[in-house]
C-alpha cells in the first residue's frame, strides 16, 4: 500500500473510532486515539500481522478493540496512557516554553508595532495620537499595567517623555522599519528601567506587581504541595510493590488474587511519581534562578541609587545601561512567574488520571492484602544490598561500572529509567529500583542497574533473553513504552517532545585508573635567545641608544691599573712533520771468489807443495 494511501487509512480509522467515542459520550484527542492504535496493533494477543495490508474486517476489529479500550473507565492502564499523552502535550523543557512564550507576545505585539512603523503622519493631531501609540506598545509590551488607565498612562508617558520628547517624532519617522522596531524596544527597557527605580524609590511605581515578594512566596508553597503528592504517591507505590512481591513469592495468594490489575495501578503511580519529578525538578531551578535574580536586582538598584544620588542631571551614558539591566531582569521575573503558574496547572491536571485506585482497590482491600508484609520503600531497599557488589574477576567479557572507577558515574543514562530489567522481565512486570553501588552494567553501549547481585549476575549469564521478555511485556502494556523510556525499541510510538532527543549521544562513562607515564626533562636542545627582548621601551632605548653613538667620538686613555696589562694575541705556526726523499742505496753483483789449492793432500813426495789456482770470473764477464 503506497504510504499517502496508508496514511489516509489510519486516518480514517482515527476518525471513526473518535466518533464511536463521542457517541458514548468520551471525548478523546487524535493524538490519544493514534496512540491506542498503535498499541492494540503492537499487542500479539490481538493478533494484526504487521508485514500485511489491513482489510475490512480487521479495520472494523481494530476500531472495535480500541473503543472498547478507550470507554473502559475502571482501567489503570488506560489512565496511565492518558496521563502520557497529555504530559507529552502540555510539557515542554524551561528553554522551549520561554523561547515560545517570547515569540507568542512578540506576535500580540506585532499589530501595534506595524502601525507605529508604517505610520506616515505629518500633522499635530497625527502624530500626538502615533506618541500615544508608543506609550501604549511601551505598557504592553513591558507588562507593567494596563493601558487604559490613566494613572499608569500619565506615568509612563511622563518617563517616556524625558528621553523621548514628542518633539523627536519627526527623526523617528525618517528611520527604516528595523531601526523603528529596535529603538521601541529600547525605549521600553529604558522605560521601564525609569519606572522599577521610581517605585524603589516611592516615588511611582502603579501598576507594578511586587514579582519578586510573589514568587518568594509561591516557589515554596507550589514545591511543598508537590512534594506532598510526591510522597503520597510514593508511599502507594512501596504498597503496591509489596503487595505484588507476596503474590510473586506465594503462589496460592497468585491464584486468589488477580494481581494483573494491581501491576497496571503500579504502573500509573510510577508513571505519576516520574511526572511529578520532572516538574519538581523545573521548579527548584526556577527557585535558583529567582533567588539569584534578587540579588541582581537589589545590586542594579542600589548601583543606580549611587549614581543619580542627588545630581540634577545624568550623563545617559551612564543610567542608560543600567535601566536596560533592571528591564531584563523584570522581564526574566515576568517569565518565571509565569513558567511556575504553568508547571503548578500542570500538576493539577495530572490528578484526575489517578481516579481508578480507590474504585479498584479501596482501603480496606489494601489493607488486607497488606497483611503480614513489610512495606519497604526504595532507599530502604538499595541499604539492604548496598555492600553485595559485582566482583569483576567473575566476568572477563562484560564490562562493570562503579562509583570510585567512575567519574560521571552519577549522569549515565540508565536503562529502563532505573528500574530493575532482570526483575521486571522475571516477575512479570514487578518494578523495584536498581542500586548502581552494586554495579552498573555495560552492554552495547547500554547501561542496566539491578537490585540485588543476584539479579545482576542472572541478567549477566544472558541480557539478550531478558531484553527480549521486557520487550515483549511492553507490547502487551504500551503505557511500558514511555513509562520505561523502550523508545528506541517502538520508534513509531516516540512521544513528539521526545522525538529530538533519540538521536543525541547519550553520556558516556569516563574510568578512572593508576598510570603514570615518563618524560624526559628537556628532550630538545634549549633554544633561549640571550639577546631577545619583550619590552618595546627597552627596545626603544637601544635604539636611541644607537642613534645617539653615532654621532660620538671615542677617546681611550692609557691608566695605570691597565699600563702592560693588554691582552695581547700573536699567531705562530706550529711545527709539523715533514719528510725529504734523497737517493736510494743501490747494489751491483759481483762475481764470486772461487780459489782452489791443489796438492794439500799430499803426494808422492814427503814435502807437501801446494799450488794455488783462482778461478774467479772477470768482473766485465758478469
Amino acid at each position: 500500500m503506497p504510504p499517502t494511501q496508508a496514511e489516509s487509512v489510519i486516518k480514517n480509522i482515527i476518525r471513526e473510532i473518535g466518533q464511536e467515542c463521542a457517541a458514548h459520550g468520551e471525548i478523546v484527542s487524535e493524538t490519544l486515539v493514534a496512540f491506542m492504535v498503535k498499541a492494540v496493533v503492537l499487542d500479539p494477543s490481538n493478533g494484526f500481522n504487521m508485514d500485511r495490508a489491513l482489510i475490512k474486517s480487521d479495520v472494523q476489529k481494530l476500531v472495535k478493540l480500541c473503543v472498547a479500550r478507550l470507554l473502559d473507565s475502571k482501567n489503570p492502564s488506560l489512565d496511565t496512557v492518558k496521563m502520557q499523552v497529555y504530559f507529552d502535550m502540555n510539557y515542554t523543557s524551561r528553554e522551549e516554553f520561554l523561547q515560545e512564550h517570547h515569540r507568542v507576545l512578540e506576535s500580540r505585539l506585532g499589530p501595534i508595532s506595524r502601525e507605529i512603523t508604517d505610520n506616515r503622519s505629518c500633522a499635530r493631531e497625527e502624530l500626538e495620537s502615533l506618541y500615544r501609540k508608543i506609550v501604549s506598545y511601551v505598557l504592553l509590551r513591558s507588562g507593567l499595567g494596563s493601558p487604559t488607565d490613566i494613572k499608569i498612562v500619565r506615568e509612563a508617558t511622563a518617563a517616556l517623555q524625558s528621553v523621548f520628547p514628542q518633539a523627536e517624532l519627526g527623526t523617528f519617522l525618517t528611520l527604516s522599519k528595523k531601526d523603528k522596531e529596535r529603538q521601541l524596544k529600547e525605549l521600553t527597557m529604558i522605560v521601564t528601567g525609569i519606572r522599577l527605580f521610581n517605585r524603589d524609590c516611592g516615588k511611582g511605581g502603579e501598576g507594578i506587581d511586587d514579582l519578586p515578594a510573589i514568587l518568594h512566596e509561591a516557589i515554596p508553597a507550589t514545591t511543598q504541595h508537590i512534594d506532598t503528592q510526591l510522597q503520597t504517591a510514593q508511599d502507594q507505590a512501596y504498597r503496591y510493590t509489596a503487595i505484588l512481591e507476596k503474590v510473586a513469592q506465594n503462589p496460592l495468594v497468585s491464584q486468589e488474587f488477580q494481581p494483573y490489575m494491581l501491576k497496571e495501578a503500579l504502573f500509573n503511580v510510577r508513571q505519576y511519581e516520574i511526572f511529578l519529578q520532572i516538574v519538581l525538578s523545573d521548579i527548584i531551578t526556577c527557585a535558583q534562578e529567582v533567588e539569584m535574580m534578587i540579588k541582581q536586582l537589589a545590586a542594579q538598584l542600589e548601583q543606580l541609587k549611587m549614581t543619580v544620588k542627588s545630581k540634577t542631571a545624568v550623563p545617559t551614558s551612564q543610567v542608560f545601561p543600567i535601566f536596560i539591566a533592571l528591564s531584563n531582569l523584570w522581564t526574566s521575573f515576568q517569565d518565571e512567574t509565569v513558567l511556575l503558574s504553568v508547571l503548578s496547572n500542570l500538576t493539577t491536571h495530572l490528578e484526575p488520571f489517578l481516579g481508578a485506585h480507590e474504585l479498584l482497590f479501596p482501603e480496606r482491600v489494601i489493607q488486607d492484602l497488606l497483611d503480614g508484609v513489610t512495606v519497604k520503600t526504595d532507599v530502604c531497599r538499595m541499604k539492604e544490598h548496598m555492600e553485595d557488589r559485582v566482583h569483576l574477576a567473575d566476568f572477563r567479557k562484560l564490562e562493570w561500572l562503579f562509583p570510585e572507577t567512575t567519574a560521571n558515574f552519577d549522569k549515565l543514562l540508565i536503562q529502563y529509567r532505573g528500574f530493575c530489567g532482570y526483575t521486571f522481565a522475571t516477575t512479570d512486570g514487578l518494578l523495584l529500583p536498581g542500586n548502581p553501588a552494586i554495579g552498573i552494567l555495560k552492554y552495547k553501549e547500554k547501561y542496566y542497574t539491578f537490585n540485588t547481585r543476584d539479579a545482576a549476575y542472572s541478567f549477566a549469564q544472558n541480557p539478550e533473553k531478558y531484553i527480549d521478555l521486557i520487550r515483549e511485556q511492553a507490547k502487551k502494556n504500551a503505557e511500558l513504552i514511555q513509562l520505561l523510556e523502550l523508545h528506541q525499541q517502538f520508534e513509531t510510538l516516540i512521544p513528539y517532545s521526545q522525538m529530538k532527543d533519540v538521536d543525541k549521544h547519550y553520556i558516556k562513562p569516563i574510568t578512572k585508573c593508576e598510570s603514570s607515564t615518563q618524560t624526559d626533562t628537556h628532550i630538545l636542545p634549549p633554544t633561549i635567545l640571550r639577546s631577545y627582548e619583550w619590552n618595546e621601551w627597552e627596545l626603544r632605548r637601544r635604539a636611541i641608544q644607537l642613534a645617539n653613538l653615532r654621532q660620538k667620538v671615542t677617546h681611550s686613555a692609557q691608566t695605570d691599573l691597565s699600563h702592560m696589562r693588554r691582552e695581547n694575541f700573536s699567531q705562530v705556526y706550529s711545527s709539523k712533520d715533514a719528510s725529504t726523499q734523497s737517493t736510494r742505496e743501490g747494489s751491483t753483483r759481483v762475481p764470486r771468489p772461487q780459489i782452489y789449492i791443489a796438492g794439500l793432500r799430499g803426494g808422492k813426495t814427503k814435502t807437501t807443495h801446494g799450488v794455488k789456482v783462482n778461478l774467479t770470473r772477470a768482473v766485465d764477464e758478469t
